[in-house]
């Protein structure tokens, strides 16, 4: 039998003679489980903001994009079109073209950008989904807009009367003061048949119409485009296609995955969720000081029988031992009660939404056992640095008689 771990579990186990020292041992377990629930639960948290927040860029940006290396337009060939339509693993692919305008409706201004896209845009978006009002009617008389332009407007959908008006510049060289306003600028008057709401900047920044009445509107010809958006199919990961569709494009057109077209978005969350974890983590170390005073103050109260057992033939390692591995008890059973408390709390949020942001948005929170290895892992580090602090207190003058 491991004779330190026994006499530890006895420690554990046993109440000391003096309710004081019952006490800080009861403050300390507390802390410690108190602690490493609320670790885990902020971590869940933090997943679950960071799931809920790039849900909206699921429902605008594709698994991969193909994006001009220079400029705003590149050039997709009949001969590219049906070399992509072969790549195995690609289940779609949707052409678009994207350019600012300024948008008009009764005296009303607003600059966002139009977005061209063909019929496949829904299938390898989710944009579809974000419907506030309206259909997703796309056609040489009606486009989509975000709820924000059209509140911004003061337009709403189905208003043949009375139609949105979208300026483009046209594309040219020469003098503002050569030309007359009008002949700057191309106008197409369009009805807006659905509104879609994600997130206000988003919102506020998108008109979707057809992709070759845009081209005709930005003065380009049906191969110019700025964008291809690619799905690909079931089970197959987009790394496992992208060399083939990047020499089938070329070298003037770039690739980028959902993390890459929102890397600001993604490091923003990455870094918020490590300060958080080292926030908590502080506070877990200046609460585990606790520990430190605990296991000082019970090898005090145990001095007759460190004593005893020194008498009897323990040595001064072995001692030291007994008081690291009730260290190591104390800090990894507290932090596992923590972790089930903060696995049940968030549970039940999963479960019944009682934590809510709206009356009808509940606090997002995601369970992930990445969590529970991270709070766990935090929780013995700590325990044993504190445990190694505190068993060091033993020497040969502490046990002589």
């Amino acid at each position: 039998m491991n004779f330190p771990l026994y006499i530890a579990k006895r420690y554990v186990r046993s109440k000391s003679t003096q309710n004081a020292v019952n006490i800080i041992n009861f403050i300390t377990f507390l802390v410690i489980v108190i602690g490493s629930a609320a670790l885990f639960i902020v971590l869940s948290a933090f997943a679950g903001l960071k799931t809920f927040s790039l849900s909206f860029t699921e429902s605008f940006d594709p698994q991969l994009k193909a994006l001009p290396a220079t400029g705003k337009i590149f050039t997709l060939s009949p001969e590219q079109e049906q070399r992509l339509k072969s790549v195995d693993g690609l289940a779609f692919y949707s052409k678009e073209i994207e350019e600012k305008v300024s948008l008009e409706h009764r005296g009303k201004n607003h600059i966002a950008y139009i977005k061209g896209v063909d019929s496949n845009y829904t299938k390898v978006t989710g944009v579809d989904s974000t419907l506030y009002i309206g259909d997703w009617t796309i056609n040489d008389t009606q486009v989509v807009s975000g709820l924000g332009i059209a509140n911004i407007l003061g337009v709403t959908i189905n208003q043949f009367r009375s139609p949105m008006q979208i300026y483009a510049f046209k594309p040219g060289k020469g003098s503002i003061s050569q030309q007359s306003i009008s002949s700057l600028y191309n106008q197409l008057p369009m009805v807006i048949g659905g509104v879609y709401a994600v997130e206000a900047d988003l919102d506020n920044k998108y008109v979707f119409a057809d992709l070759r009445l845009t081209q005709a509107l930005l003065e380009k010809d049906s191969l110019q485009i700025s964008g291809i958006n690619f799905k690909m199919d079931d089970g197959v990961e987009p790394s496992a296609v992208r060399s083939e569709i990047q020499s089938i494009l070329g070298s003037n057109v770039q690739l980028k995955n959902r993390q890459q077209l929102n890397s600001t978005l993604y490091k923003m969350l990455n870094t918020e969720n490590v300060a958080t974890y080292l926030i908590f983590t502080l506070v877990l170390i200046i609460a585990l000081f606790n520990v430190v005073g605990a296991i000082i103050m019970m090898i005090l109260d145990k001095q007759q029988n460190s004593k005893t057992l020194y008498s009897l033939g323990t040595t001064i390692k072995e001692l030291r031992r007994i008081y690291f591995v009730q260290g190591i008890l104390v800090t990894g059973f507290g932090g596992l009660i923590g972790v089930l408390i903060g696995v049940l709390i968030v549970w039940s949020q999963l479960a019944f939404s009682w934590l809510k942001i709206t009356p009808s948005l509940a606090y997002p929170v995601k369970f992930e056992f990445i969590n529970i290895t991270i709070v766990l892992a935090t929780i013995i580090v700590l325990g044993v640095i504190a445990s190694k602090i505190a068993s060091s207190r033993i020497n040969k003058k502490l046990v002589d008689l």
